[in-house]
């Protein structure tokens, strides 16, 4: 999502229209309805008024009796109480509605993120423009809302006040419009200003949302207190929040000051409108009750159509910015492909494959061809750096190779659509997820295809050696929610039961075992493979102690494999393989004498 295009309003409340009623029809329509009688009841009490104070003048002249104004009377009072309870309703339904589509949008733009290309989340801008897109999952009601509100709820209003001003005298009705132009431009300008403000702010803001993550979460307060780097945090914390609050401050205040200078205009032509309904009753063109109603409802019509100006329109040319970067991600290209059967027999394949992140010169992977074969078990290894993940992330189709091809049992997987190729595949990586659920939801969440089945899940803890954690499956493994929690090498055994959980013919352990001393990570392993027989798989590690239990090795470096067979092999001649191994040796000294 490269450069700014132009923004269009009417295309943005096109867009924008559909997508709410989508999300809450029913509650759409409740709303229009709802906002549309309170005005028309509104619109219709001037004309009411207007009645009800040529009777009582009539009556107080003498020409008219009390009992024939009781009706008007009558009539007003029930106006009033009508117009009250349909605005109340209004106001009490549009939160309600507003919430659910809220909702509903925030789902919209989740699925849409779920098809978009994994690598876009390495690069910079993409990270910016999804923080501005999730801005709008809230603003986009509100912005319909606001269309909405000015088409029914106030355009019924000034349609029927306008009507009725144009009767009595033509020249009132077109004093009150021009006094808000002025106004109108302001909220122009506004926008514009926001719209360049919410640009300028979006990686301002992805900085104060990580450092206030930093400073408040539990995964992060052991470190900081024990390290005292609190106030630093805060000092950074305080930094982007000043930076944020300081750009929008000098936007307010300078689009403000436009506003002031302009809306003068309004209080003048409200100034002239009485003037010119005071000389016309005088001069006897319009009724004492017509004065009165005209005069009472000045305040009412400026009221609203300042309502409409500043907060309305004002609001809408404030958030378009945000409405545009939703859809802006909405059009974003999705990774697509054709519906296909995973043959694991056929094994996995890339040939020749090279791949660089986004807004990166250097490829992380370089000319790898690698096979793996049905039932075999192949480690790679490597420093950090290495290109170990990134390759995994392309051998299971996470990623799609930026040259060569990439086999996953018989399906090139940049032809192949994602579901179709992570159908039989599980996985294990080294930044797992500490789900805040019940120990049975952490396992059986990998599997969500299927109803939670009590045996596999027993079974796969059992496997993963995570059955000695003492708890029930029911138990909740968040203190926030009541539960508790368990240690970080628990944790990592609970993640590898997850992998094992889900059906696959292709399974992969990348570095989940970092918090597991080297000699338990061999156990762990040495079960992986036992487990992982007639399988294709693949573990990913930088301690050589649990590579050799694979069936092949694959050394790589800098992005290149730079040797490859069984441990014996490798170690049987110089090179990066035996390096590692020596550098490494004092691990397993007690593993050799054990």
């Amino acid at each position: 999502m490269s450069g700014e295009r132009k923004i269009s309003f009417f295309n943005m409340a096109k867009r924008s229209i559909p997508v709410v009623f989508k999300a809450a029809p029913g509650h759409c329509a409740v709303d229009i309805a709802l906002g549309t009688a309170s005005s028309a009841a509104l619109a219709l009490n001037v004309a009411v008024t207007q009645n009800l104070f040529d009777a009582v003048a009539g009556a107080a002249m003498g020409s008219k009796g009390f009992w024939d104004c009781v009706p008007a009377l009558l009539l007003f009072a029930g106006l009033v109480v009508g117009q009250q309870i349909a605005d109340g309703a209004f106001q009490f339904h549009w939160r309600m509605w507003i919430e659910k589509a809220a909702g509903r949008i925030k789902t919209l733009l989740h699925r849409k993120l779920q098809r978009i290309d994994p690598a876009r989340f390495e690069e910079t801008e993409f990270l910016d423009d999804t923080n501005k897109a999730r801005e709008a999952v809230c603003v986009l009601p509100y912005f319909v809302m606001a269309i909405l509100a000015i088409v029914t709820d106030y355009g019924v209003f000034f349609a029927a006040v306008g009507a009725y001003l144009f009767r009595l005298k033509p020249m009132l009705l077109v004093t009150i419009m021009m006094s808000f132009v002025p106004a109108l431009l302001a909220q122009v300008v506004r926008g514009r200003v926001f719209a360049k403000l919410e640009a300028e702010n979006a990686p301002i803001r992805r900085e104060y949302d990580y450092y206030k993550k930093a400073l408040c979460d539990r995964e992060y307060f052991k470190e900081t207190r024990i390290l005292g780097i609190f106030h630093f945090l805060h000092g950074l914390f305080a930094g982007s929040l000043r930076l944020l609050t300081g750009k929008t401050w000098k936007a307010e205040r300078n689009t403000a000051l436009l506003e002031l200078s302009l809306n003068i205009t309004a209080f003048l032509g409200m100034g002239a409108s009485a003037a010119m309904l005071f000389a016309a009753t005088m001069s006897g063109e319009i009724t004492v009750g017509a004065f009165a109603a005209v005069f009472s409802a000045l305040g009412l019509i400026f009221g609203r159509m300042e309502r409409i100006v500043t907060h309305h329109m004002g609001r809408l040319l404030r958030e378009i910015g945000k409405v545009n970067n939703f859809f802006r991600l909405l059009d974003m290209p999705e990774v697509t492909g054709a519906e296909g059967t995973i043959d694991f027999a056929q094994g996995v394949e890339a040939d020749k494959i090279n791949f660089t992140y986004p807004g990166r010169d250097a490829p992380a992977v370089k000319a790898v061809s690698l096979r793996i074969h049905d039932g075999e078990t192949v480690a790679i290894v490597g420093e950090n750096g290495a290109g170990k993940s990134t390759l995994v992330r392309l051998l299971t189709g996470i990623y799609r190779p930026s040259e060569g091809a990439v086999k996953i049992g018989g399906l090139d997987s940049a032809e192949v659509s994602p579901a179709s190729l992570f159908r039989g595949i599980s996985g294990v990586f080294q930044k797992y997820q500490r789900y805040k659920m019940t120990l049975g939801e952490n396992v059986a969440i990998s599997d969500v295809s299927r109803p939670a089945c009590p045996d596999g899940i027993a079974n796969a803890l059992q496997q993963a050696d995570a059955e000695t954690y003492g708890l029930d499956t029911d138990a909740m493994l968040s203190p926030e929610y009541g539960g508790t929690d368990v240690s970080g090498g628990q944790w990592q055994r609970l993640a590898i039961a997850r992998g094992l959980y889900r059906p696959c013919g292709f399974i992969v352990l990348d570095e989940p075992t970092s918090a597991i001393d080297p000699v338990e990570e061999t156990r762990i392993y040495t079960k992986f493979r036992q487990l992982a027989e007639g399988k294709c798989a693949v573990i990913v590690t930088h301690r050589l102690g649990s590579a050799k239990l694979a069936h092949r090795i694959v050394v790589m470096d800098a992005g290149q494999i730079v040797d490859a067979g069984t441990h014996e092999a490798l170690l049987s001649r110089p090179g990066k393989y035996a390096d590692m191994w020596a550098a490494q040796a004092q691990w397993y000294e007690r593993e050799a004498t054990g």
